[in-house]
């Protein structure tokens, strides 16, 4: 029995294309044609979707025909389907760079040596990655991922290391405002 591949979104269904049964496609990857050239591309539970045979260039997406011959209207069906190619198809990342799905899964440690959980998801919202990270019990939150609070990424070993201000984590103790009255005091009677 073989191991179900890591799998990595390149790109994504935008509908079909014509009337001889292409697709249009929207690549996510750095080079946008480069996601054609990484085998069949499959949905998120490893079955193929849709095999690359030739691709044209239309605006910003792509006109594909694929070896699966689907109507019109399957196309339309799969609008918003990811694709995700095979991580080990994907070509080696350069010297200081790594591919941030390979960060899914890596356990976070504290710089003083705090176990801060693992990497469940990265995110990014439109201001920078997020970290979202899984805590050995309790609800993952975020971190942003920066090199100021990630300051040592180790991949092979699988482990990043972490300098986050106190107050990002979760255990973080909220400090009393001091200008502000503590509602559980009470007050000594008048004498």
């Amino acid at each position: 029995m073989s191991a179900k591949p890591k799998l990595i979104v390149v790109a994504q269904i935008a509908g079909a294309f014509g009337v001889k049964g292409e697709v249009r496609v929207r690549s996510f990857t750095d080079d946008p044609e480069a996601c054609f050239a990484y085998g069949p591309l499959m949905d998120a539970a490893g079955k193929v979707v849709l095999t690359p045979v030739r691709h044209r260039t239309l605006n910003d997406l792509f006109g594909v025909t694929a070896k699966e011959q689907r109507q019109r209207e399957e196309w339309e069906a799969m609008r918003g389907t990811l694709l995700h190619a095979d991580r080990a198809s994907l070509p080696a990342a350069g010297e200081g760079e790594f591919y941030v799905s390979d960060l899914i899964g890596m356990r976070v440690v504290h710089l003083d040596g705090r176990e801060l959980g693992a990497v469940k998801s990265v995110q990014n919202f439109g201001a920078g990655e997020l970290i979202e990270v899984q805590p050995p019990s309790g609800s993952a939150y975020l971190l942003p991922f920066t090199e100021e609070i990630f300051p040592e990424l180790d991949i092979p070993a699988g482990l990043l290391r972490a300098a986050p201000d106190e107050a990002l984590l979760p255990e973080a103790p909220t400090r009393p405002d001091p200008a502000r009255p503590d509602p559980t005091r009470t007050a000594p009677k008048p004498g």
